[in-house]
This record gives C-alpha cells, structure tokens and sequence, in this order.
C-alpha cells in the first residue's frame, strides 16, 4: 500500500510549539498518568490541551501539515466558539462532562455549544488515541476483554475498521465499554459515547479535515494506517472501568 508523500518542511511542528501551556500538557500523561477523562472535569475557560507528541511524529501516516489544520484551526476553533457561547451562562461554571451531558439533544443555542463542546471532547481523546510507532497488540488485560466480546483480535480491528468506512459523512468510530462487553460504534458529527453511557477507549476521526491533505478520498488507507501503525492501545487499556 503506498504511503503518503513527506510532507514540505515548511509545514514541519515542534514540540515546543504545541506546549502552550503547562495545565493543559498535565491533562495527558501517557502510560501510568492521567487519562483522558480527567479532561471532562476541567472548568472554563478551556484552554487548547498540549500534544503528547511532537507534530511531526505521526509521519509518514498523518503528515505535520495535516496536523497543523486538524489541531491547530479545527481543534482551537471549537475550544474558543465554547467558550465564547457559554460567557455569561449558566454552563460557565460546569465542567466540561457537565456541559457535553446537560446539552445533548438540545436544539437552539444549546445545540451549538454540544457540537463545540463535546468535539473538544472527541478531538482530545482522538489525539490520545494514537501515539508513535502505534498499532500491534493491546496489554495482555485489555486483550482478554476484546477475546470475550469479539472472539478474536483480528475479529476486532476487522470491525472497528469496518464501522470507520461505513460512517456516512463525518463523525467518529470507537471501541467502547458497554457494561461488561466491549463495542464498536459510530458516532455523526459530534456526538459522543458519553451521553450514551458508554465508556469511550478509543477513537478514530473520519471527518475529512483528519485525513484529506494526506490520503484525499482514501479514507480506507488512512483507516488501516490507524489500526496498524497509530492506535495507542495502552491508553485504550488505561480507560477499562471494569477490568
């Protein structure tokens, strides 16, 4: 299969310019730390969260260009429209879980600050998601519980890669926890596992701004890339509630 092109060095990230702030790099510890569901706790206003990685080190799957866009413009902007929606509200003093749940299927105005809301939300756990030289198996714990519910790896990552090509349009797919099994499940837009009751463990985003400067249509290439080289199955590991 053939890899997405280098991208130009004029496009190339540092660390150092995605650390904006040392609250927000706290959030995202990696293996041992905090996981991403400390994030749904903080108050406004929110703050854009700091990579766990340089911007360049999802290459040669997801170029720095790509990442530039997604985090930078896509990600900023959600985090800036909630906040400017919820000044002088009563969401301002909730935390961000509390926002995503107490607008879910709401219309008006209410309506907007989930979509920003709850894509802070999707797009935090998204990078979280990945991480360098990623894919291969998941820990030995989280492994049992995929045999359990799915009856093998391979039956696994078949269908999560599966239920990412058929999102019609934009939205995400997840392996979640639902009670004692694990599922995979899509979600439109910006909806969330969340205000299902499920326990989100990982995510892939299928909008186009995630993979098209890289792979244009090739929706599936970027999907295997994910599942092969990317998904950060130790965070997914570190997520399980009934281990």
């Amino acid at each position: 299969m053939k890899k997405p092109e280098k991208p130009d060095t004029d496009f190339m990230l540092t660390r150092r310019g995605f650390i904006a702030a040392s609250a927000g790099a706290a959030l995202f510890m990696g293996l041992g730390g905090i996981n991403a569901f400390a994030g749904t706790n903080r108050k406004p206003p929110f703050s854009l969260i700091a990579l766990p990685y340089d911007g360049n080190a999802l290459e040669p799957y997801i170029s720095s260009k790509t990442i530039s866009f997604h985090y930078d413009k896509h990600h900023r902007g959600y985090v800036n429209k909630t906040n400017t929606l919820i000044k002088g509200t009563e969401y301002e003093e909730m935390t961000l879980k509390d926002i995503i749940m107490a607008t879910a299927d709401k219309q008006g105005q209410e309506e907007e600050i989930f979509n920003n809301a709850a894509q802070i939300f999707n797009h935090d756990f998204y990078w979280m998601s990945m991480r360098p030289n990623g894919g291969g198996q998941p820990p030995e714990m989280l492994m049992q519980r995929i045999e359990d519910s799915f009856g093998s790896f391979e039956s696994c990552t078949e269908t999560f890669k599966e239920a990412a090509m058929d999102q019609f349009g934009s939205g995400y797919a997840w392996l979640v926890e639902n009670g004692d099994s694990l599922e995979i499940v899509n979600t439109d837009n910006a909806k969330t596992p969340m205000t299902e009751n499920m326990n989100p463990l990982i995510t892939i985003d299928v909008w186009e701004h995630a993979y098209y400067l890289d792979y244009q249509n090739r929706r599936v290439d970027h999907v295997d890339d994910f599942v092969e080289h990317l998904v950060n199955w130790e965070f997914a590991a570190e997520n399980l509630k009934n281990s």
